[in-house]
């Protein structure tokens, strides 16, 4: 039986995820901050919760994040920057994942193909920004895709049948967007997670490092 491990799986992406994988028939094993005190900032944890897992798995699908932490809205100008609110979205948004994805590398299967997926967004495209504004999140999701793009190279070397990704969803209908969807068209969390899963599914080995929409487009840099 195929199995994966989703970090962030009470959330709104990481439970349709949950859901649509144990409808495949997967074993699914699910961590989350709120039901499991898996804190994806603190290295130590990391490490506890995922030090104790058996046996590897074929997908590793991380859905953590957050567009405000602390109070701090995404910003609008110049003047609204911080330290705190930069660090803080770097902190949760990129070195999450990443510390998720070093302390994976035990589950991961030498054998077989692997994935490890990491939710991105458009707007850490640098390329593909022409609005501006949203500093922190931008910079720190950028981040992200740059730390998993090098990731992948060494993990090439180490699990050559293994694909790490990051991944943009489209702009879904949860609580984390309801305030800033706009006028951007939204698709229910169930339908963006069958898009991702898609993707998933058709990735290559050469496609290992590289940052993708919910179609399986690749997104600029």
């Amino acid at each position: 039986m195929e199995r994966a491990l989703v970090i962030g799986a009470s959330g709104g992406i990481g439970g349709a995820v949950t859901g649509a994988l144990s409808a495949r028939g997967m074993e699914v094993v699910g961590l989350s901050r709120s039901r499991d005190g898996l804190n994806v900032t603190d290295e130590d944890c990391i490490a506890r919760h995922l030090g104790v897992l058996e046996g590897t798995f074929d997908l590793v699908f991380v859905a953590t994040g957050a567009l405000v932490i602390d109070g701090a809205e995404p910003e609008k100008t110049l003047r609204a920057l911080s330290v705190k609110s930069l660090a803080d979205q770097y902190l949760l948004n990129a070195i999450g994942p990443m510390l998720v994805l070093k302390h994976a590398l035990p589950l991961l299967p030498k054998d077989r193909r692997s994935v490890f997926a990491a939710i991105s967004a458009r707007v850490g495209s640098i390329g593909d920004n022409r609005l501006g504004g949203w500093y922190s999140y931008r910079a720190a999701k950028a981040g992200l895709n740059q730390l998993i793009h090098g990731a992948s190279i060494e993990l090439g070397r180490s699990h050559k049948q293994a694909i790490a990704v990051c991944l943009h969803p489209g702009t879904v209908e949860t609580p984390f967007t309801a305030k800033y969807a706009g006028g951007h068209k939204t698709v229910p969390a169930t339908e963006a997670v069958g898009n991702l899963l898609s993707v998933i599914d058709r990735l290559t080995t050469a496609q290992s490092g590289g940052f993708f929409d919910y179609a399986g487009r690749e997104i600029v840099w």
